[in-house]
């Protein structure tokens, strides 16, 4: 049976949804990934029985961007190191992430292979979540730093009046098995502030995207 996608709206303080070519700096997208947007929808109620797939990212605040610089280290701590030295290994990272995003995201629930349980009954678990404010963990707009706020949409909704070519954009993680996740990109466009995504074909993780 045919559902209608759910919809959530999702907004923050800050966001950055960085670009993997970018090897030192955080640089954003100028919109949200599918990927995060999954990872936020997942934070918000996920089980094994299905996977969710994003339909249309619509952005609904004006693109603007925000700079800082911080203080980061550049090794990784281990449980056989003694330890680092942060003064020593400490390093200044910059980020160019976006001010005050906000998004609509529309999603189907994709029951996986196996299960015999309808889509609406997950359907309807995940509106009552929203709708009382409960999520597994707190939701986060690409790092975990930016924390995400989500509530029902109430119709007056609206994307920003925004056509441009985004280029390249992260789609998901393919994963397979004991290799590493093969990352893969599609051409994004956003059409009057609607991100329109295209349909995954490929296995993607069962719950925590990143």
């Amino acid at each position: 049976m045919d559902y209608p996608p759910v919809q959530v709206k999702v907004t923050g303080a800050y966001a950055c949804f960085t670009r993997p070519e970018m090897k030192v700096e955080r640089v954003s997208y100028p919109v949200m990934t599918p990927s995060a947007a999954r990872g936020v929808l997942e934070a918000v109620f996920w089980k094994p029985e299905f996977t969710w797939r994003i339909r249309e990212i619509h952005v609904l605040s004006p693109i603007r961007h925000f700079s800082m610089v911080r203080n980061e280290v550049n090794k990784r701590a281990s449980e056989r190191s003694p330890g680092i030295d942060i003064i020593e290994c400490r390093t200044q990272r910059h980020t160019l992430g976006l001010r005050n995003p906000s998004y609509l995201i529309l999603a189907d629930v994709v029951v996986r292979s196996g299960v015999n349980e309808d889509a609406a009954k997950f359907r309807d678990q995940f509106h009552r979540r929203v709708e009382r404010g409960q999520c597994f963990h707190r939701p986060y707009l690409g790092c975990r730093e930016f924390a995400a706020y989500f509530s029902k949409p109430d119709g007056s909704e609206q994307p920003i009046p925004m056509t441009d070519t985004l280029g390249l954009m992260l789609l998901d993680l393919e994963y397979r098995g004991d290799l590493p996740a093969k990352p893969h990109f599609f051409q994004a466009e956003l059409t009057e502030g609607i991100l329109k995504v295209p349909e995954v074909t490929f296995n993607v993780p069962a719950g925590g995207a990143a």
